[in-house]
């Protein structure tokens, strides 16, 4: 691990392109699930630096929005490049924060999370208007995508890097801009993460971090006025309360549950078994 990307420092939130102390400077030790160690610290947030990043998300949307999408894919596209190359760092952070094996699973994840923004950058390019079939011969219609605006995001534990990524890459790619709240017991890694993408080119403003309690900022971003729509990924009971108060705002919810495993009669009953154990019980806390 480079000393540039080290997971060892004490992490501040990222805020319209730089590194701050929280609003009022709490602090919260990040400690390892493996071996009970304190190896960083992190910003302990609240809802003021949650109103400063929405203000700041706010202030550069429509300039990111103006931008050319390919001026766009290039930024996701440098983020991708930068992910794959701080590969080590950011799988090794992955295992010490999370705790997830290192070789069987945190590469893995920091591999998908590098494609997630490569997708997005090829899918800013592809990113197209309609012309709908007008009932005047003199009159044209076009139909074109416009970005919402500002996108809340806010991401879980479990697959720290990938489940906010998911929302956030492809925001990013349709001309959104973003505020971040990651998972408090997966905060290290995350800062370290948007510590790479600080130096993908995008704007000052366009992503932004806020790292803090849940029922703190995670709150006070759902239900900010300056927030146009949210992206939550976690339990049913919290989705329904981001819900409820980003209620009238674009939201995509991905939330806990059981899905059907269907074994048909002429299934291969070894590999059946194999996926069965890795669905229901990989990474699952236990």
């Amino acid at each position: 691990m480079t000393e540039e990307r080290s997971l060892h420092r004490d992490w501040g939130v990222f805020i319209d392109g730089t590194w701050t102390e929280a609003v009022h400077g709490g602090r919260v030790d990040a400690v390892s699930p493996s071996s009970g160690e304190v190896f960083a610290t992190v910003a302990n947030g609240d809802a003021n630096d949650v109103d400063l990043a929405l203000s700041a998300a706010a202030k550069a949307a429509p300039h990111w929005a103006s931008v050319s999408r390919f001026e766009r894919a290039a930024c996701l596209g440098e983020a991708a490049r930068l992910i794959s190359a701080e590969r080590v760092a950011l799988a090794r952070a992955l295992a010490e924060d999370q705790g997830k094996p290192l070789l069987h699973e945190a590469y893995d994840e920091v591999d998908e999370l590098a494609v997630y923004f490569s997708m997005a950058a090829e899918d800013a390019k592809r990113e197209s208007g309609t012309m709908p079939a007008s009932v005047s011969a003199s009159r044209r219609i076009l139909q074109y995508r416009v970005p919402l605006g500002v996108i809340g995001v806010i991401s879980p534990w479990n697959w720290p890097y990938t489940m906010g990524a998911e929302i956030f890459a492809p925001a990013l790619a349709a001309g959104n801009t973003v505020v971040w709240v990651p998972a408090p017991s997966t905060t290290a890694c995350s800062a370290l993460l948007t510590d790479v993408l600080a130096d993908a080119g995008f704007p000052p403003g366009c992503f932004n971090f806020v790292s803090g309690p849940g029922p703190v900022v995670g709150d006070a971003l759902a239900g900010h006025p300056r927030l146009d729509g949210i992206g939550f990924v976690g339990s049913v009971a919290t989705g329904a309360k981001v819900a409820q108060r980003a209620a009238g705002k674009a939201q995509i919810l991905e939330l806990g549950g059981n899905g059907p495993f269907v074994v048909l009669e002429d299934a291969d009953l070894d590999k059946a078994v194999a996926a069965t154990l890795d669905a229901a019980f990989l990474c699952a806390g236990q």
